[in-house]
């Protein structure tokens, strides 16, 4: 299975989690008087909303690539990611607003069943976060870390709304509208997550040099062929899960260009993706040294 395909079940399975949360979250603060669950029943919906988005950037972005799109569909990953992030900002405006404007009206205290219900939302958002969370790391895929950034938001959501609804049991009258501040915490972790979850994807976007070891272990693997004295210039890009190279090399310029110079391209492009099996394609311009 690839890593588009292993991101897109998860994603489903994500949507499925985030759909059964939604509606008992949203129907339990209903009926239990709990705003805080209803804002984070809210916040579900949205991860539901997201994770069909994110199936659907995934689907496209295992595409093969054609002759419209040389260089393949990855672009739609990190492009998906953004459409979920600016959502997330959108819904954290909203739900801000009508945190605020419930603080300020008449307010019933929440029933004791609304935290059960909260308890298994964190417990099944949490180690959901963790099994998404772990398969992005493997696949290092933008879309696929968006959709674990979201439960793991959830998971912080729903905390907080249990905090502010055990308050609102424990003392009273007095601090019934303790939920709709829990509510309004949760609208600024979201707020947060949206942030964060905007920036990588721009970045990709708009082609910003991959962090981490690969720039490094590619360079490694193209001085380690025989006849290359050294390296000009390494530029590398990410598309969706896969990385494309741009690199020139340089060798005796008293080789023949034709034949030793392309044996010597293609030995430096295999050993390349030999060494990481995420470089989709290399491109090698020879240089004479010196």
């Amino acid at each position: 299975m690839s890593n588009h395909q292993s991101g897109a079940r998860l994603a489903l399975v994500g949507l499925g989690v985030n759909v059964a949360l939604a509606f008992i979250k949203i129907t339990a603060g209903v009926l239990g008087n709990a705003y805080a669950l209803i804002a984070d029943g809210i916040e579900s919906a949205l991860d539901a909303a997201g994770s069909i988005v994110i199936w659907s950037g995934l689907r496209y972005a295992a595409r093969p690539p054609d002759a419209t799109h040389p260089y393949g569909h990855g672009k739609a990953e990190p492009l998906a990611a953004v459409v979920v992030a600016l959502g997330v900002l959108v819904a954290a405006t909203a739900l801000v607003v009508a945190s605020i404007r419930e603080i300020f009206l008449p307010h019933h205290g929440p029933a004791p069943f609304t935290l059960f219900v909260l308890i298994i939302a964190i417990v099944v958002k949490a180690a959901l976060s963790r099994a998404v969370s772990r398969v992005s790391r493997t696949v290092e895929s933008t879309a696929v870390a968006t959709d674990a950034w979201h439960h793991r938001a959830d998971a912080i959501t729903s905390m907080a709304a249990a905090i502010g609804i055990s308050i609102a049991l424990i003392g009273g009258e007095k601090w019934q509208r303790a939920d709709a501040f829990a509510a309004l915490f949760a609208c600024v972790v979201i707020a947060t997550t949206g942030v964060r979850l905007l920036r990588p994807a721009l970045q990709e976007i708009l082609d910003t040099a991959p962090r981490g070891g690969i720039v490094e272990s590619i360079q490694r693997a193209a001085r380690s062929v025989p006849g290359v004295i050294d390296l000009d210039k390494c530029f590398v890009r990410k598309m969706g899960v896969a990385y494309y190279v741009d690199l020139h090399v340089r060798v005796d310029g008293r080789i023949s260009v034709v034949r030793e110079g392309h044996d010597l391209a293609h030995r430096v492009k295999d050993i390349i993706r030999g060494a990481d099996s995420r470089i989709a394609d290399v491109l090698v311009h020879i240089e004479p040294a010196g």
